[in-house]
């Protein structure tokens, strides 16, 4: 394997050796920078397959592998396993001797196992290389970073104030990139909030469960204020429609006083509370109330990875009655926590989700984030723990503002300028993510 080695000055001059010598094919093995110089270890593409050790098919023997001689044992036989006289000097093959010369037998005849010994090297190899190629991408995403902060200051300046602001670093990387060209650092700050403010769905008219009503299930996480919010909407209901308009349905049979705290709310509106324990308990309630004008359902708490949550999905899917989920996501859960709570409590399909706990999150830009990406339709912001009075229609414009607004201030936290290369090309991967490429940019 002839490894060649390329150093300049700059990652251009360093890649322009490298064509030259080895041709737009290379295969590159490393590139960092070692005393102000870029360094590139590559390789021929003719070389590559001296990364494989060749398959040479070997001949078969007439005679006896060494495998099935020593499936003949190497213990001498005993006298009691003497053969009689009439078998001369032999002895007899035991169980466990022939079980071996079976399996060195079936070794023989199944040549294709050095194939597949040779295509799973081949599996390793490609793996590597893709790993290799992961790393190249994090470093020269670093690398072209580090540059650009310099020759534009303004995109540096924006992507730090969306990393503060709580968002993802690709999907400031993405916004950041697509920046209209000699803009001054105010415009170019408004033109960010107004494609963030576009991409966020929110049903800014109440009347949409209000007046049309129906029966909507409350899903989420444990902790995240679902049963607080369940009495919420149903007090909007009750001032708007009457208590006689409407049902609370509750599935919380695991949790200590669960159901009896949702039924002091509906002590307190006039409204009778149902506890339901499974999917017949539920297609019966709901048969029964079925002419009621809005029906809402408060379940158990569940984590993202507990199975049984598939099991509640199913339950609220599998009644005669449309039930709409609202998702409740807590603004104060990171990013990545509210991604893999929302992909495990899809299913389906959700009708949208409520943010819980806007007056707790130090950011909300994570939660933003992952509602933009997974074009969740928000139908409320709580904020505390009034009833009802903590429960509000969401304005896209002001939650954009408020997130910019409760940006990280101070360190530990808040990012400085040499950690963003590091920051942008950690998320080098993340940019191919399907919910970032369909952002509308106007």
């Amino acid at each position: 394997m002839n490894v060649r080695k390329f150093s300049a000055s700059t990652s251009r001059d360093a890649w322009r050796q490298v064509r030259e010598a080895l041709g737009p094919d290379a295969v590159i093995l490393s590139n960092r920078t070692i005393n102000g110089m870029v360094e590139i270890l590559a390789l021929a593409p003719e070389d590559m397959s001296s990364l494989v050790e060749p398959v040479i098919e070997k001949p078969a023997k007439p005679a006896l592998s060494e495998s099935t001689l020593a499936a003949f044992g190497a213990r001498r036989p005993s006298e009691s396993e003497a053969a009689p006289a009439a078998f001369g000097a032999g002895r007899p093959i035991d169980s466990d001797q022939a079980s071996n010369l079976s399996d060195a037998l079936a070794a023989s005849r199944n040549p294709g196992q050095s194939k597949e010994r040779a295509s799973a090297d081949i599996t390793e190899v490609m793996s590597e290389l893709r790993s290799m190629r992961g790393m190249l991408e994090s470093q020269l995403a670093e690398i072209a970073w580090s540059g650009q902060q310099k020759r534009e200051p303004i995109k540096a300046g924006i992507m730090r104030e969306l990393l503060s602001a709580g968002f993802s670093a690709s999907l400031a990387r993405y916004l950041t990139q697509k920046l209209p060209a000699n803009e001054k650092a105010e415009n170019s700050m408004n033109w960010v909030k107004s494609i963030l403010a576009r991409n966020l769905n929110v049903v800014g008219n109440e009347s949409e469960i209000l007046e049309k009503g129906g029966v909507y299930a409350l899903v989420g996480p444990t902790g995240v204020g679902k049963t607080t919010t369940t009495a919420k909407l149903a007090a909007r209901c009750v001032m708007r429609h009457g208590a006689g308009k409407l049902a609370l349905i509750t599935t919380d049979g695991y949790r200590i006083g669960g159901y009896e705290q949702l039924r002091i709310y509906g002590k307190i509106l006039g409204v009778m509370v149902h506890s339901v324990k499974d999917e017949t308990d539920l297609r019966i309630a709901l048969e029964e109330l079925k002419n009621k004008h809005t029906v809402l359902i408060d379940t158990v708490g569940m984590g993202q990875r507990d199975k049984m949550v598939a099991e509640q999905i199913a339950m609220l899917s599998g009644t005669d009655a449309k039930v709409k989920r609202l998702l409740c996501l807590s603004a104060t859960s990171t990013g990545e926590t509210l991604n893999e709570v929302v992909r495990s409590y899809q299913g389906d399909g959700l009708a949208g989700c409520i943010m819980t706990k806007l007056d707790e999150a130090a950011t909300v830009g994570n939660a933003l984030d992952v509602m933009i990406r997974q074009k969740l339709n928000l139908y409320y912001v709580a904020n505390g723990q009034r009833v009802p009075e903590d429960l509000h229609v969401p304005n896209q414009h002001y939650l954009i503002d408020r997130a910019f607004k409760l940006k990280r201030e101070t360190a530990p936290f808040q990012y400085q300028d040499d950690e963003l290369p590091l920051i942008i090309g950690s998320a080098a991967a993340a940019m191919n993510d399907k919910g970032l490429r369909e952002v509308s940019l106007g």
